[in-house]
């Protein structure tokens, strides 16, 4: 892929005419964090048909899951699989629209993506039929919105290392204490798909090494509590807080797979993959923000002028545009390359997706806090949108794993 389709022009140009007509007008209460942005997103996606799109997409998968589970075993090994289909060929127009919704409202475009690439995303590809039947037609059509929570006060980037929420078991149910933390639409979750320790009483196992079982839980379940949204230095459109669990009850049907055992995995093999494909997601993300810097930044070195001049004839002005466009064309072709991957059913490793995110999300960094400095003392004022870009812009340095982390992976893959 060299370069978007005429398809994928139309639908980001449609996505322009409604971020102008929805979006921009409501700005300000979405960066105030006055306004979720959940109602604005389920009218993006009734408007644009995804919802139809979605629920119908579903309904066939699970059709033919079912026919899957109801075919003799010989038979149903037979069957093709691989490749994400008619999914993949859709990965590049919803990369499009994204990105251009990014640029104006980052923290919108995360907590969908949090809801259907982590959270629906761990139950489509952990879950039994049954419980792929009971969360996911709520969940891509946004009538109901999913959290994912595995990062703790004190476990980060070590995610599993340091983990100290834990079920017990309790017959055949499960007990679930602990706190989850920076958690994307923790507060207003409808499901929340959660990764705990299993505390078996075996003090010769180090709690660092004791399996990690994931499951779902509905909002309003006893024990549970949903905290107050964070006040965030940038993404104000996405709620991000805190979740505490107090002796909350699990039922066996409430562990994905409804097993402890994957295949001789556990839960930590879901958040990898999940941890992939949301490394991906900050490189669109980081797409959008350079997109809108640039053209923001564009459209003021053809109209601002100084001396008697535009600014746009002064050399360091051109530098500056110069090094956004090298930034732009990086970005997109990273983005490109896995799109053209995920098309034909090649998920990225996650060195390679580690690589995409801790490029993408420095330059857009870099290139957002160039548009504040164009832009001057304009440049600092909300008015101006560029001082927003900068603050979501390096927020992406840190979500999905700090850059630092990134770099470990990336090494971890070239060494072996």
């Amino acid at each position: 892929m060299i370069e978007w389709s005429d398809t994928d022009v139309i639908m980001r140009d449609a996505m322009r005419d409604f971020v102008k007509e929805h979006v921009r007008p409501q700005l300000d209460d979405l960066e105030h964090g006055d306004l979720p942005p959940y109602p604005m997103m389920r009218k993006l996606w009734s408007e644009f048909g995804l919802d139809v799109m979605a629920s119908e997409a579903l309904s066939g998968y699970l059709a033919k899951q079912r026919t899957k589970a109801e075919a003799p075993s010989d038979t149903a090994a037979k069957g093709k699989g691989g490749g994400l289909g008619d999914v993949g060929a859709q990965v590049s127009m919803g990369a499009a629209i994204l990105a251009e919704l990014a640029g104006v409202s980052l923290g919108s475009v995360a907590a969908v993506g949090v809801s259907l690439g982590l959270g629906a995303a761990t139950i489509m590809s952990r879950g039994t039929l049954a419980q792929q039947e009971r969360w996911l037609p709520d969940l891509v059509t946004l009538d109901k919105i999913a959290s994912w929570a595995i990062t703790e006060p004190d476990s980060g980037s070590d995610a599993f290392g340091g983990m100290k929420t834990y079920v017990r078991r309790d017959g055949s149910d499960y007990i679930l204490n602990g706190q989850k933390t920076f958690i994307t639409n923790g507060p207003y979750a409808d499901t929340i798909v959660v990764y705990a320790k299993l505390d078996e009483g075996d003090e010769s196992i180090a709690p660092r090494d004791r399996k990690v079982l994931t499951f779902v839980l509905d909002s309003g379940m006893p024990g549970l509590t949903q905290g107050r949204p964070f006040r965030k230095m940038g993404m104000h459109s996405s709620p991000t807080g805190e979740l505490f669990f107090d002796d909350v009850r699990l039922t066996p049907d409430r562990l994905l797979g409804e097993t402890e055992d994957h295949g001789g995995g556990d839960g930590r093999e879901s958040a990898r993959q999940s941890f992939t494909v949301e490394r991906i997601g900050v490189a669109v993300l980081a797409l959008g923000i350079v997109n809108e810097c640039h053209r923001l930044s564009i459209d003021y070195a053809k109209t601002r002028t100084l001396w008697g001049q535009k600014i746009g004839s002064f050399q360091l002005i051109q530098l500056k545009l110069a090094k956004m466009e090298v930034a732009r064309i990086n970005v997109q072709n990273m983005v490109f390359a896995a799109i053209e991957g995920l098309s034909s059913g090649r998920l990225p490793s996650l060195a390679e997706a580690s690589a995409a995110k801790l490029y993408s999300s420095e330059v857009a960094t870099e290139v957002a806090m160039d548009a504040v400095q164009l832009f001057g003392g304009n440049g600092y004022m909300s008015e101006y949108r560029v001082e927003q870009l900068a603050r979501d812009a390096k927020s992406l340095m840190i979500y999905a794993g700090t850059n630092e982390v990134q770099v470990t992976h990336i090494a971890k893959g070239l060494l072996g």
